[in-house]
């Protein structure tokens, strides 16, 4: 084989995994992946992924509690998409 096809049979393995992998969602129907730049993409969410950096997901992970609050305390004011 020549370089080329071996570089486009090496790429066709590993677009195989990734899209493998991207099917392997949770229950919930989200995955997660690392951004081309570092942070971490959430999917499923909306038509758009969720993307932060790692110490942007702590400290929104650090609010849970607030959040369930927050959304608790504004029920009658916050829609639900359906």
């Amino acid at each position: 084989m020549t370089d080329n096809a071996s570089e486009l049979k090496a790429e066709l393995e590993r677009l195989k995994a990734e899209n493998a992998s991207l099917k392997k969602t949770t229950s919930r129907g989200l995955s997660m992946k690392v951004s081309e730049k570092g942070g971490l993409s959430v999917y499923g969410l909306g038509r758009f992924p969720v993307t932060l950096y790692k110490e942007q997901w702590l400290k929104l992970l650090d609010l849970a509690d607030d959040i369930r609050t927050f959304i608790k305390t504004n029920d009658s004011s916050l829609k639900t998409k359906e």
